[in-house]
């Protein structure tokens, strides 16, 4: 059970990090295009992981 909150954790933290790499790849006008700014790029990582 420890070790499956582990992986489960773990795999929560590598969506959260390509989530956030992918968003941070955007430009400033990219993103506003989306609606969102520089700013958001932690919240909306963390949502797409699910933190």
């Amino acid at each position: 059970m420890l070790m499956s909150m582990i992986l489960n954790r773990l795999a929560a933290w590598r969506r959260y990090r390509q989530a956030f790499r992918e968003l941070d790849g955007l430009s400033d006008r990219e993103l506003a295009e989306l609606g969102f700014g520089r700013r958001d790029i932690r919240v909306l990582a963390r949502e797409t992981a699910a933190l």
